[in-house]
């Protein structure tokens, strides 16, 4: 056997093997398999203080950017007529947001964690100075006084509504965009204050908000199933709400959205707890995105998160009373905070009935610029984009005994709204595209290995048709023996010798002369 054949028979053997081990590999998922377990056994085999270190202290920056809506014409409002705002913004804030206490309970099975915020203004991102900037907004103190008394008598709101007119207290106020935010000595509540020193004369947004935290968080740890990681156990010792009118909508479900569950899928509903919101709500897939080069699919929540219950049903636990509903694109939050009427809605009322919208002039909702969503990286389940905007808004009504409401229509009217943002940094944004690439070409090694399988195929194929070819033409140019019989004497001129044997077929030719 040639070297050639012993070629062509070694390649055909490799090509054998390989095809048959990379489909046998494909048909078995078994790298995707592998990755896949790694992914989920990495809750549980990884060193727990190395893993949460990013958790503890996320690395991307995040902002808070908060735009006020400054009213035109208050007075044509208190007449009876329709309000005009002005949006001005962004006042940008740094928020820092590390995990303090983080201890591990049960086995590792559980994490105990707080989550203070402490918020560091930018002026290089923000439209102005907020410590000289002045807006018009409503006056919510005197809102609240005047909500809180609407279940008493008439000759006692007329009493409170004539010592407010005393001091000079009107329902709309002209504050510093700093004041409004984080907080003012007010003197309607320095006032009651003086009478119930339970309730704080001070009055702000974000008032005692700079350096606290939203509770006392219980986390899973995803030991027990990948499934759970993240998800919280626990809010301030709760494992569901009472405030709203229903089981379901008082369940606390899902994660604070830090982080959430690896293998994420096109088709599931993420669930994240809102404790600013008091509630939690669902995120739904919208589209394939990419994030300084990383894959990502974006999960927004869709129309029914804040739907009426006329259209979706089981909103219908968050009317409280029971009944006492809103419209779609509006969340009422005062039944877990105590005072004003507050009501929650995405900015401009994105996604809200347009009586709303209609009802204020110099709104203008769109999805680019009011739209709450997340990217997440699928593989890993890490969010590398979010965009969280939300708008803080007030009932304003007519309450007998209070002159100053007798000609506004009923109104919800904005106040101002929040965009929280945070993307990926580019060190982490690398170490993902890394790590994904080795992910990557792991789960496709089955698929490597059946394409090197083709590629000797067709080196098979190459060389033998090449060896057929030599073949042929080796037989076409081989010598051939003209007569097997035995030699006759024959009629030759006396000249020529006789030849013995055969001889090959070649005409004599006559030696040349000199």
């Amino acid at each position: 056997m040639t070297r050639r054949s012993c070629a062509i028979y070694a390649t055909g053997i490799v090509c054998a093997h390989l095809l048959i081990v990379g489909i046998a590999l494909v048909v078995a998922q078994v790298f995707q398999t592998m990755i896949h377990s790694r992914l989920k056994k990495e809750i549980t085999l990884t060193e727990k203080s190395q893993m949460f270190e990013s958790w503890k202290n996320p690395p991307p920056p995040v902002y808070m950017e908060y735009y006020f809506f400054n009213v035109t014409n208050s007075e044509v409002f208190l007449a009876g007529g329709k309000a005009a705002v002005k949006q001005i913004g962004p006042y940008t804030y740094r928020e820092y947001r590390p995990r303090e206490n983080v201890t591990f309970l049960e086995n590792g099975t559980k994490l105990y964690a707080l989550n203070p915020k402490t918020f560091v203004f930018v002026p290089e991102k923000s439209a102005g100075d907020p410590e000289v900037d002045i807006i018009r907004t409503v006056n919510i103190p005197f809102v609240a006084i005047m909500n809180e008394l609407n279940s008493y008598s008439f000759i006692l709101r007329t009493l409170v509504s004539i010592y407010m007119n005393s001091l000079g207290i009107e329902m709309f106020m002209s504050r510093t965009v700093h004041e409004v935010l984080w907080g003012f000595k007010d003197p309607l509540l320095s006032k009651v204050h003086s009478m119930k020193p339970d309730v704080d004369e001070y009055f702000g947004l974000m008032w005692k908000k700079n350096g606290t935290h939203e509770g006392e968080f219980v986390f899973h740890t995803g030991e027990e199933n990948y499934m759970d990681y993240g998800k919280i156990d626990t809010w301030n010792g709760l494992r569901e709400m009472s405030w709203w009118s229903s089981n379901r909508s008082n369940m606390i479900n899902g994660t604070d959205g830090a982080v959430f569950h690896p293998l994420i899928n096109r088709n599931e509903l993420l669930y994240i707890f809102a404790a600013d919101l008091c509630r939690s709500i669902h995120l739904a897939y919208v589209k394939d995105v990419e994030v300084k080069g990383i894959q990502a699919y974006r999960f927004a929540p869709p129309n029914d998160v804040l739907m009426s219950p006329k259209e979706n049903p089981t909103n219908a636990g968050f009317c409280v009373p029971a009944g006492d509903c809103l419209g779609t694109g509006l969340l009422k939050v005062s039944v877990c905070r105590e005072g004003a009427p507050i009501v929650v809605s995405f900015p401009h009322f994105y996604q809200a009935d347009p009586m709303y919208i209609n009802a204020i002039d110099g709104l203008s909702p769109n999805k680019e610029e009011h739209e709450t969503y997340l990217d997440l990286q699928p593989t890993t389940g890490v969010p590398i984009r979010a965009c969280k905007r939300a708008q803080l808004n007030i009932i304003l009504k007519r309450v007998q005994g209070f002159p100053k409401t007798k000609y506004i229509t009923e109104t919800i009217f904005p106040i101002m709204f929040v965009n929280e943002t945070a993307t990926i940094d580019d060190d982490s944004a690398s170490q993902m595209r890394t790590l994904l690439l080795i992910v990557t070409l792991v789960s496709n090694f089955p698929l490597l290995i059946v394409g090197l399988g083709i590629i000797l195929l067709l080196v098979l194929v190459v060389l033998f048709c090449r060896n057929r070819q030599k073949k042929t033409v080796k037989d076409d140019t081989a010598y051939t023996q003209v007569s097997d019989k035995p030699d006759e004497p024959s009629e030759t001129p006396a000249s020529q010798p006789m030849r013995n044997g055969s001889y090959i077929a070649m005409s004599p030719v006559e030696a040349q002369k000199c």
